[in-house]
């Protein structure tokens, strides 16, 4: 499996700064953000997945353009998978006709350019050869780490949470782990608003990488817009002997 790095940052301003969407094989999407404007149109066309971590905007806020955009070329529905608190917020305050029109009706429930699928922490959809899974995180909102598994090896994304116990454990028991995508929204002296926004520091990601036993490639994502040179300052301090690097926009990861 490929998986093409279309936003990593943890908010816009500049060419590079995409928020988190990444692009798997060609036909799959992992989280929605803002990067996935950047795909040409043949590109689009060709997606029929999306497994979101979360609901919050950095994460959707392509979704309703994409099923827009691409909905009337598709000969089958995008599939949006994600736990079911997750899709009745989207189904909520997005495709509610108010925000979006409900694509999950049109052009009738039917034969819908949208159909959302829910998946709850430890179950999987499987895509051919390819095997996803949700995995625990801690979150604001109701919110899954996302486990891709090619068959010979396994990346897992975060997406947004704080130092969580039951993540760590559930990478520990990922035998073939290559890539692990980790975010790490605030630098240390950020700590309080980490800790309330359910997001991780510096000290957290050193907490985490200690505890595990499996030695995956470690990729830093989701850094703050500005703040990004010095939370990655601060990780090679505290984490440097776990070799991290910067997740980078335009990036691909074989596994």
């Amino acid at each position: 499996m490929k998986l093409k790095v279309l936003g990593c940052s943890g908010g816009i301003g500049g060419a590079e700064s995409r928020t988190s969407s990444f692009l798997v094989d060609d036909d799959m999407l992992i989280d929605c953000g803002t990067g996935v404007g950047d795909l040409s149109f043949d590109a689009l066309s060709r997606v029929s997945h999306v497994f979101l971590s979360h609901s919050h905007l950095d994460h959707v806020a392509a979704i309703p353009l994409l099923i827009d955009s691409i909905g009337e070329v598709c000969r089958h529905p995008v599939t949006v998978y994600a736990p079911r608190a997750t899709l009745h917020i989207l189904r909520a305050h997005v495709f509610n006709w108010l925000v979006w029109p409900d694509f999950t009706a049109i052009p009738d429930r039917n034969h819908p350019y949208l159909r959302l699928q829910p998946v709850e922490i430890g179950e999987s959809v499987h895509l051919g050869e390819r095997t996803v899974t949700a995995l625990p995180v801690l979150h604001t909102v109701p919110a899954v780490a996302w486990r891709l598994d090619s068959g010979e090896a396994q990346l897992v994304y975060s997406g947004d949470t704080t130092y969580c116990p039951e993540l760590i454990e559930a990478i520990n028991a990922c035998p073939s782990l290559r890539h692990l995508i980790v975010e790490t929204a605030f630098p240390e002296e950020m700590r309080a608003m980490a800790m309330a926004s359910r997001h991780m520091c510096p000290g957290m990601l050193r907490a985490m990488l200690a505890a595990l036993t499996v030695t995956p490639t470690i990729h830093i994502s989701h850094l703050k817009p500005g703040l990004g040179e010095r939370i990655m300052e601060q990780v090679m301090a505290q984490c440097g002997q776990f070799d991290p690097v910067r997740l980078e926009h335009g990036q691909t990861l074989e596994f």
